[in-house]
């Protein structure tokens, strides 16, 4: 049996920090789990609903638009760090401040990120681009363009999640995001027992149903909660925030540019170089063991916003103790990604029965990557919340300047499963490097790149 007075003590005699990211890590492990079972179920019934050669269009596609995130300039983290400190020095005047100014210069961005696509959509020849039938390009054109202006939108719409977790709540972001996923599938199921196949209907629900969704809870949460005292006001927009906003976002900017050679460029060298059925079966593999990076987000989330207040207050034993259990955390992820390999087959037959097939060594190879991942995500979540995040610069930079080639040729000699080289290799190298710098940076003994 186990000793209840005995983990009563613990939880007393532990920070107000664990307790908090432990509250938050239990009740996002729930919703999670919901999340990842919803978006399980949604890929058999989309697959159904449009076939999988269309179905590796929309997962290319969506893999583009998907780029328009990385537009904030980086604002949104910038934003993360800044009203985490803000708070932590209890300034609520000035964390309001920091919301109101960040809302402004993210939505004047996607304003202006929404016209220059709308100009230059039509412009684009996107069969030639996903090596697709000529047939599609009237389609894929409004598809792009419905794709981004809702995840424009959704750039501005999720400010208020990077506010939960710069305020170490992020279990009410998963509530939230929850709620979309099963919307998203309810709609899904509907229009496959009322619609035929169509990829313009997956674009207005899968994007607008999310975006709706969190756009409505942000409104309802800054007007009726506790997080009334930092709703956005143009009263409140400081130009002189504005530096420092852009100063720190502008690093995880440039990271994030190099994100998109390293790692959304894979859907669109799949396309043009295996087809899009292999877009599929790249995709439903990296989905399966994506489970368990998932769970790691989940418990790395909080790490973030607990390093940015732990780092400003000096508490490096809290650190030190918290980089040991999520270095735990890696080798169990290890342990179930085995068993996974070992279940994959069956798994697949029963999650998408056999009208996709995927071999043994195409999730062998996904399951490394998704473990370089697991383990390069977890140091990078907490370096990024003490901001020292030149040595990734530097490391994204020189993989984005190789990616594209690379996987270009080990497209062409290996097949699908060449395709996690290049991001894996970076995961890697960052895991290494990020274990490193935090080791410094919590005994104090960093120097040089690894103090920047």
């Amino acid at each position: 049996m186990p000793n209840f007075d005995k983990i009563r003590k613990r939880w007393k005699g532990s920070s107000e920090r664990s307790r908090l990211a432990a509250k938050n890590i239990a009740a996002s492990m729930v919703l999670k789990a919901a999340s990842i079972l919803t978006s399980l179920m949604v890929v058999p019934l989309t697959i159904s609903y449009v076939d999988s050669t269309r179905y590796g269009i929309w997962l290319t596609i969506s893999s583009i638009v998907s780029w328009a995130t990385f537009f904030d300039l980086g604002l949104a983290n910038g934003f993360k760090n800044k009203f985490a400190q803000a708070k932590a020095q209890d300034d609520i005047k000035l964390a309001r401040q920091y919301v109101s100014t960040t809302y402004a210069l993210i939505g004047s961005i996607m304003l202006v990120l929404v016209c220059v696509i709308f100009c230059i959509n039509n412009f684009i020849d996107w069969p030639s681009v996903l090596n697709v039938n000529q047939s599609y390009k009237e389609e894929l054109t409004k598809i792009f363009m419905i794709l981004s202006f809702f995840f424009c939108m959704n750039m501005i719409a999720n400010i208020f999640v990077k506010l939960l977790e710069a305020d170490q709540r992020p279990a009410i972001a998963s509530v939230i995001h929850c709620i979309g996923q099963v919307l998203s599938l309810v709609v899904i199921f509907v229009l496959t027992k009322t619609t035929r196949g169509s990829l313009l209907n997956l674009a207005v629900f899968f994007a607008g149903i999310p975006f709706l969704t969190m756009a409505v809870s942000s409104v309802v949460m800054f007007a009726f909660t506790r997080y009334r005292c930092y709703a956005p006001s143009l009263k409140l927009v400081r130009s002189a925030l504005m530096p420092g906003l852009l100063g720190m976002g502008f690093k995880f900017f440039v990271i994030y540019l190099c994100l998109i050679a390293v790692f959304q460029l894979m859907n669109i060298v799949i396309s043009r170089e295996c087809g899009a059925i292999a877009v599929t079966q790249y995709n439903i593999a990296y989905k399966y063991f994506s489970v368990v990076y998932m769970v790691c987000v989940i418990i790395a989330g909080p790490m973030w916003a607990a390093f940015t207040d732990a780092y400003s207050k000096k508490d490096y034993a809290w650190m030190k103790s918290a980089l040991s259990k999520m270095e735990l955390v890696i080798l169990l992820s290890a342990c179930i990604c085995i068993v996974m390999l070992a279940c994959s087959g069956f798994a697949y037959r029963i999650w998408i029965g056999k009208s996709v097939s995927i071999s043994l060594y195409l999730s062998f190879v996904v399951m490394l990557y998704i473990l370089a991942q697991v383990a390069g995500g977890i140091y990078m979540h907490m370096i990024n919340g003490i901001g020292t995040i030149r040595l990734q610069f530097y490391i994204y930079l020189v993989f984005a300047l190789i990616s594209f080639p690379l996987m270009t040729w080990c497209c062409r000699q290996f097949g699908v499963v060449g395709i996690v080289v290049s991001p894996g290799l970076a995961y890697l190298v960052q895991a290494i490097s990020g274990r490193i710098q935090l080791n410094k940076l919590i005994s104090g003994k960093a120097t040089g790149i690894w103090a920047k």
